[in-house]
């Protein structure tokens, strides 16, 4: 297992400092190719949260990023090379600016049926009520098919010419009645003797005068329809509704972070996040990440990808508390290939975490597509005390039994349980429900008088009670209660579990899940590594790590000595400890720790040649720490960091020329160092004593 441990570590005079942006803040001018964009050519099929997320980018390099990706999130074909959405949606355009503007004194698309037309395409049929003496011109355009945007599975639109001149408007039962569309009529507002004439004149049309809808029956009531106009309202909203905005979001969150050709290709995942307590006493986040689709290579009969994986984990000020990088290989011959295909793909992992209230990111990128998905949850660590706690039920669709030297650190074991799950929460009544979740803090006297309750709530309501005794459970504090969902209706359920004492609940937690009339729900194939036994000092080193990015200095000391003993040879463990001693102010323990590590035959890694050279200059030996920077510019390159290092090194052997050199190469790579540069300007005004 390999544990990147990132430390926020700063040289006392080695700070790059930025200086912010005058025009921060400030909402750029959309360059006219971008604005007609959105306010032209997507100006009916954007959602508002693409069209916030948009006006928010500064270059236009990201504008071009996020109208890529725009298109990609429409793409019904994502692995064929025409995009037959887009090509669709600029035809339409094309024909509302060609035949829908001809009357009007403005651009086909910015007519309302050049609006419609963009939005809801060619009419199934469209019927023409034109030049006749009693009516004014309209059209009928009958709509089928649509359901699959929320519409009806039929429906008219209606447009007339207001007055009888002028282009065509889109007619409204409510708003207009049809009283609107009779030429001369003079008969008030009263719709029903409107609706009267205008059957005598033009039935057909008249017969969607009041309701858009067929069958909806409004002319039996003589007054329109209210649900007419909610129509027209869905219909304007329909081409964004089955778009998952989202997307946009994370372009915006991860633009900066991860590389271009990944930038326009979000894909929507589901996720799965437990946390759980191991019998060594440190809790796990155990998560699970399923995205939409899982693209692979294919070289003859092998499918090959690799996934990027990066989770970090922040406290709510920002501080970074934990991250980890890794890369998964996954290698499927045709056979795997043919049974994975129906299958979604699951990725699952764990990582210890020390007690408190955090931010989760994890981030997934598909080296094959060029695709990435991303988790954020915040997430809430026990930190301790006596009190009895319990965790969130994990469901599962399946349990595997773990005889002891099975149980290895996985993501979703649960003490001697296996639990096999997935983010969605489906299930079906072929299958047995496995309710897991643990009890720990259970005093011996709490445990001989409380009772454990599993309570389902089906769409909100009470429809199954279980209740037991804690000694009913011999894995205690893993609880697992299996369920079978043979005689459950189809439905949403909510499963809470709690524990009551002397009829009064002391603790609970709940989770949801759905049961679908489906016979079966496709399982996940699923990545999922196995991490060292807890005795391990990989842990030590972990939790020291967090303690030392949360400050908690003399807590984090004891677990990274822990480690390091147990890995004397290990660089890594040994400059953990080092910026601990550091912190400390402890410098010798610093050079004590890190001398194996930087002896003239061998490189050592850049962060040791920093700190060591730091604890030297502490210490007086500005020589020794010059020596090893110059190894580290040999080794590394210059950069700002470096260079200051040695300026106070030569400072400190009164070197004030070579200091000097120093400083200024360092304000000629960054030159927003104002510290650094009130340095320079002190030494030359003392070389020229």
């Amino acid at each position: 297992m390999k544990c990147v441990a990132t430390v926020l570590f700063t040289l006392l005079l080695g700070a790059l400092l930025v200086a912010p942006d005058a025009s921060a803040g400030q909402k750029p001018k959309l360059p006219e190719s971008y604005k007609r964009w959105l306010e032209e050519e997507v100006v009916y099929i954007i959602a508002p949260m693409e069209r916030e997320v948009f006006l928010k980018l500064q270059a236009d390099r990201e504008r071009d990023l996020f109208i890529e990706a725009f298109w990609k999130q429409r793409d019904p074909t994502p692995g064929s090379p025409e995009n037959e959405f887009k090509t669709e949606h600029f035809r339409r355009v094309a024909y509302a600016d060609r035949y829908l503007g001809r009357d009007a004194p403005r651009p086909g698309w910015k007519t309302d049926r050049g609006r419609i037309y963009i939005i809801l395409g060619e009419a199934r049929d469209i019927q023409r009520f034109e030049g006749k003496t009693s009516t004014y011109d309209a059209e009928v355009w009958f709509y089928q098919g649509k359901t699959d945007i929320g519409l009806p599975a039929g429906f008219n639109i209606v447009f007339f010419k207001e007055g009888g001149h002028g282009e065509y408007k889109l007619y409204s039962p409510v708003g207009d009645g049809p009283q609107a569309l009779l030429a001369g009529y003079f008969g008030g507002p009263d719709y029903q003797k409107a609706y009267e004439k205008l059957r005598e004149a033009e039935p057909d049309l008249a017969a969607v005068s009041l309701s858009l809808v067929p069958g909806e029956g409004g002319e039996a009531y003589g007054r329109p329809s209210m649900s007419s106009d909610l129509l027209i309202q869905r219909i304007e909203s329909a081409a964004a509704r089955n778009i998952e905005a989202r997307y946009a979001q994370k372009f915006l969150q991860y633009k900066d972070l991860v590389e271009v050709e990944y930038t326009a290709n979000y894909l929507d995942s589901d996720s799965l996040i437990k946390v759980f307590r191991d019998p060594s006493g440190l809790y796990f986040v155990h998560y699970a990440v399923e995205p939409r689709r899982l693209s692979v290579n294919q070289y003859e009969s092998k499918y090959t990808t690799t996934l990027k994986v990066n989770g970090r984990v922040t406290t709510a000020d920002g501080r970074l508390v934990h991250q980890y990088e890794k890369t998964v290989s996954l290698d499927l011959t045709a056979e795997q290939m043919r049974e994975a295909s129906g299958a979604p793909f699951d990725f699952q992992d764990l990582f210890p975490l020390l007690g408190g209230d955090y931010s989760l990111s994890v981030l997934i990128k598909n080296e094959a597509s060029k695709e990435f998905t991303s988790v954020e949850q915040a997430l809430r660590i026990p930190q301790g005390g006596t009190a009895v706690q319990m965790t969130q039920p994990l469901l599962g669709y399946r349990v595997a039994r773990l005889e002891p030297g099975q149980r290895r650190m996985k993501a979703f074991r649960i003490g001697p349980f296996q639990i096999y799950c997935q983010p969605n929460r489906v299930f079906t009544r072929l299958e047995t429900l496995a309710v897991a979740f643990q009890l720990n803090g259970l005093s011996d006297e709490l445990a001989a008088g409380c009772e454990v309750r599993i309570e389902f709530l089906k769409d909100g309501q009470p429809f199954r009670d279980i209740r037991r005794k804690p000694s009913d459970y011999p894995e205690l504090p893993n609880v697992l209660e299996e369920v079978s969902l043979a005689d459950f209706p189809p439905a949403h359920y909510t499963v809470r579990v709690s524990v009551a004492n002397a009829g009064a609940e002391v603790v609970s937690a709940a989770e949801e899940f759905d049961l679908t009339f489906a016979e079966s729900v496709p399982r996940p194939w699923f990545s999922s590594r196995v991490l060292p036994d807890p005795g391990d000092p990989v842990y030590a080193e972990i939790m020291g790590s967090q303690l030392f990015n949360l400050g908690r200095f003399d807590e984090a000391r004891v677990f990274l000595e822990r480690a390091f003993q147990k890995k004397p040879g290990s660089e890594d463990a040994a400059t953990n400890l080092a910026r601990v001693y550091l912190a400390l102010t402890d410098a010798p323990a610093v050079v004590k720790t890190l001398a194996p590590f930087i002896t003239p035959d061998k490189a050592a890694k850049y962060d040791t040649y920093i700190l060591a050279a730091e604890a030297l200059r502490r210490t007086g030996e500005f020589g020794r720490a010059v020596e090893l920077l110059d190894k580290a510019v040999a080794h590394y390159g210059v950069n700002a960091v470096l260079l200051n290092s040695i300026g106070e090194c030569y400072t400190g052997l009164g070197k004030t020329k070579e200091a000097l050199m120093a400083f200024e190469k360092s304000l000629e790579l960054s030159p927003d160092q104002p510290e650094v540069r009130e340095k320079a300007e002190k030494l030359k005004k003392r070389s020229l004593r």
